[in-house]
């Protein structure tokens, strides 16, 4: 199995460290939709990280849905989304936070890069609130959890989503985002940084 893309892509790594957490092999092709856009064009038409590409051949793109074809590949004490529906639920209210919180953190990133007499403060405005009302929130969910991450000792899909998604928009909005303002989120990152899945996708 094939993962194809860049590691500073939360998305690309979401799905890395959940590789190594379900334990499967795969080989990482850092290539970039920027740098390498005729390369990876090859390997999928659509030039979209990440793309996966199964032993079978067929490439898959959009992490959420390569995820859910990777939970179908290892046994049920090995999978990273609960299975009470509650707790499913709450999971996947979770994941979605932190995806929004992707989201917003690249178009902010991309509408810096635009010429300063072409950004629309109104539109950042609008975003950056975005962003922070999916922190506070996420914030109010780890300040919560009764053990080291959301749903036990063990981090599963929401841990790994938020986490990822955290460390991708400090890295990216350092100037913007208050660690001060997330305590909770602050440390729930450290605990989950120091995991081996997430040190072998690190990235600087």
């Amino acid at each position: 199995m094939r993962l194809i893309g860049m590691l500073d892509s939360p998305y690309v790594r979401r799905v890395a460290v959940s590789l190594r957490a379900y334990g499967l092999p795969f080989i990482h092709e850092p290539v970039s939709v920027f740098r390498d856009f005729d390369a990876f064009s090859q390997i999928n038409p659509v030039v979209k990280a990440p793309t996966f590409v199964t032993d079978e051949g067929v490439a898959l793109l959009d992490s959420t849905l390569i995820l859910d074809y990777l939970e179908r590949l290892v046994p049920a004490e090995r999978r990273l989304t609960p299975e009470r529906p509650e707790h499913f639920s709450r999971a996947q209210r979770i994941i979605g936070l932190a995806l929004a919180a992707n989201e917003k953190t690249v178009q902010l990133v991309y509408e810096s890069l635009r010429p300063p007499e072409k950004r629309h403060d109104a539109w950042i405005a609008r975003v950056d609130g975005q962003l922070r009302a999916a922190y506070h929130l996420l914030e109010k969910e780890v300040a919560e959890a009764k053990e080291s991450f959301l749903f036990g000792a063990r981090p599963l899909q929401p841990d790994i989503t938020t986490a990822v998604a955290w460390r991708f928009s400090r890295f990216a909005l350092a100037d913007r985002l208050d660690p001060a303002d997330y305590p909770a989120l602050g440390n729930f990152s450290l605990r989950a940084e120091a995991l081996p899945e997430f040190i072998a996708a690190d990235f600087d």
